[in-house]
């Protein structure tokens, strides 16, 4: 049984041209295209993946909008982070229905409708933005999809501190997220989850340095790289563009006083560490 639109559903609009278009669904509205007039009355209570048509008899197909697609057509006035890394920061902070995570900044409010989405129906987002007019836009995105009683909003600075405690994990998508470290530590339960994203490897250093500073464990630093196809299948080949570098992504854990800062595949001790504690590397064979 096919689902039907609903008012104030969203709903994505693909012409002809394959041009997308994310609509939200209102009695008495009606869609401008380049290709004609749509009503948005001969919209609502429609099944899902039919083709309506233009007052010019032009087709445009109804589908649903993936969250993916939410985040790249949500209104904006910052840069987004993409849901190529968006997905994944939800895997690596181990969110799923019923955790409690923290987000800064909100931006336009497309990674908190990621993690609005896996905490859901008994986690919650807590999400902090220093500028007013940011946050203002945010809400009415996630308004619009039926999210914001998942969400508690706050307009402040984060080095006054963030109000929750032990939460099971926490996003930095700041400038300086390496100034934050004692606040986040505060905040996250012993044993939480940890992410921030930076767009430089000078950020990144500055973020690690600090993170074993502060004691912080398992410390890793990933960079995803998304490489489309053209779906035809007499010529496949890659696009002629991608997605490439979107920033790098910085994960951790918290743990006490007295874990070892090194813990972690990516940084084992090596021969010059193990020489200068006095133990003796192993002798090649043969």
């Amino acid at each position: 049984m096919s689902h039907t639109t609903q008012p104030g559903s969203p709903v994505l609009l693909i012409g002809p041209d394959r041009k997308v278009r994310l609509v939200f669904l209102e009695p008495g509205k009606r869609i401008q295209t380049h290709h004609g007039i749509i009503l948005h009355d001969d919209l609502i209570g429609q099944p899902l993946g039919r083709t309506v048509y233009t007052h010019k008899g032009e087709p445009y197909l109804i589908l649903e909008p993936s969250t993916a697609d939410l985040i790249q057509h949500l209104k904006r006035r910052t840069q987004i982070i993409y849901p190529k890394d968006a997905a994944y920061i939800v895997l690596r902070l181990n969110l799923q229905p019923g955790k409690r995570v923290i987000e800064a900044g909100t931006g336009s409010g497309g990674l908190t409708l990621t993690f609005a989405r896996a905490v859901l129906p008994q986690g919650h987002v807590y999400t902090y933005e220093e500028r007013p007019e940011h946050q203002r836009l945010a809400r009415q995105n996630l308004r619009a999809l039926g999210l914001e009683e998942f969400i508690t909003w706050h307009v402040r600075d984060i080095r006054e501190g963030f109000l929750e405690r032990d939460v099971d994990a926490l996003f930095l998508d700041v400038r300086t997220p390496w100034e934050y470290l004692p606040q986040v530590k505060e905040a996250l339960k012993q044993g939480g989850f940890f992410g921030s994203l930076v767009p430089t490897v000078n950020q990144v250093s500055a973020l690690v340095d600090a993170l074993h500073h502060h004691n912080f464990v398992l410390v890793e630093i990933e960079e995803l790289l998304l490489r489309p196809y053209k779906p035809i299948p007499e010529r496949l080949r890659p696009e002629d563009r991608m997605i490439a570098h979107t920033g790098y992504l910085v994960f951790a854990r918290t743990a006490d006083e007295n874990a070892s800062p090194w813990v972690g595949p990516s940084l084992r001790p090596t021969a010059a560490r193990k020489a200068q504690k006095g133990e003796t590397p192993p002798q090649a064979s043969g």
